[in-house]
């Protein structure tokens, strides 16, 4: 699975999020916001390099419509929360791209980007 490796070459990492940015953006079309997603949440279709990368687990997802944004509450994984959803501000299809970048991020390096026991 994703997170069964340490970390991922730059090609590899492209190739991952560039899947996982197409899966995103059919569901925000669909007026789908995730608001989880999370390397745990990433499905790989088979153990081949290169393989596809599905979404998984929408139990916190929500619909919107447009560019709606409005305070729907916490929902997700702390180290991979947005900042408006932090200042409870309201928020939209944004926060999925706000983990995707945290998922770019500990699929290059191999950590999260923020980390706190708390």
């Amino acid at each position: 699975d994703i997170v069964a490796r340490e970390f991922y070459s730059e090609a590899d990492a492209s190739h991952c999020i560039q899947q996982i940015l197409e899966s995103v953006n059919h569901c925000h079309q669909n007026g789908v916001v995730h608001r989880d997603l999370k390397p745990e949440n990433l499905l790989l279709a088979s153990k081949a390099k290169g393989a596809a990368v599905k979404l998984a687990d929408f139990g916190l997802a929500i619909e919107v419509q447009g560019d709606q944004q409005a305070w729907f509450g916490f929902a997700g994984t702390p180290g991979y929360l947005s900042p408006e959803v932090l200042k409870k501000e309201p928020y939209g299809k944004a926060v999925d791209i706000w983990a995707c970048g945290v998922i770019l991020y500990i699929l290059l390096v191999g950590y999260p980007p923020f980390w706190d026991e708390d």
